[in-house]
């Protein structure tokens, strides 16, 4: 990879990055962001579908095992990321590649559908993957944490740790978006949802199970639930943990000045 297009310490840190493999926790976050993909995209068809970003090949797991589309393909930046993909037998799979992270190895318009499901956040030049992904895709579903609130450069360090060098809101993420040539055609906000919440802390925190802490989690999740419903997208939003939008290039692409 040049050295030009993204930093070699990035790009180190992800070479081996899924060497050291938690199958059960990433199939778990991978279950409900397949689960977002699957209801933004409703009543649509797709013959083939790219992700960007494909990690392991957890999420198109899920969609190959749901029959989401006929055809898959995969990018990924690390190498060990690949190789676990080719090893999971997704069926459907017609292509797994390394890429540079930028430059996509295909044609104008060569897919119905791009996924970059918690892709953006990691990417160093962002603008620069949007626009590949507009040549390449006729339409694109993306979805990044809401990682943005009042004092975020105060936990810099926090983020660092999951490899977030970006932190985005719904309102930004769409203005990135729309400010590339893309229009939004449907959106939507999610909750982590009670039994990832569950998992990370007695799993991976270690944390002594509690029916106490049961209640508490499933507690917090309604209670948000409810006054989402009550009081709208704009609740929503600041409650969301991530964001998900389906998009197409726009009829008319913005002009600067």
């Amino acid at each position: 990879m040049q050295e030009s297009i993204i930093s070699g310490n990035v790009k180190t840190a992800y070479d081996h990055f899924y060497e050291k493999h938690d199958e059960a926790w990433r199939m778990l976050g991978a279950k409900y962001k397949a689960q977002h993909i699957i209801d933004v995209c409703k009543g649509l068809t797709f013959k083939n579908v790219l992700e960007v970003g494909a990690g392991d090949g957890s999420i198109l797991k899920f969609l190959s095992d749901n029959n989401f589309a006929p055809e898959y393909h995969a990018v990924e930046i690390s190498g060990s990321g690949v190789d676990y993909i080719q090893s999971r037998g997704i069926k459907n799979l017609t292509s797994v590649q390394v890429f540079d992270g930028y430059k996509l190895p295909f044609g104008d318009d060569s897919f119905d559908l791009i996924i970059l499901s918690h892709v953006l956040e990691h990417v160093e030049h962002e603008r620069m993957l949007l626009r590949e992904i507009k040549r390449v895709a006729k339409q694109c579903v993306i979805e990044v944490p809401r990682d943005y609130k009042a004092g975020v450069d105060t936990r810099i360090k926090h983020f660092l740790a999951y490899g977030h060098i970006n932190v985005y809101t719904p309102t930004s993420l769409r203005y990135l978006l729309r400010t590339e040539g893309f229009e939004i055609e449907n959106d939507l906000t999610s909750m982590i949802e009670p039994e990832v919440t569950r998992f990370n802390a007695y799993i991976n925190q270690k944390k002594p199970k509690s029916l106490v802490n049961n209640l508490r989690i499933a507690a917090e999740f309604t209670v948000k639930q409810s006054l989402n419903k009550i009081f709208g997208k704009k609740i929503s939003e600041q409650f969301a943990n991530a964001y998900t939008v389906l998009c197409k290039k726009a009829s008319e692409q913005p002009e600067l000045f």
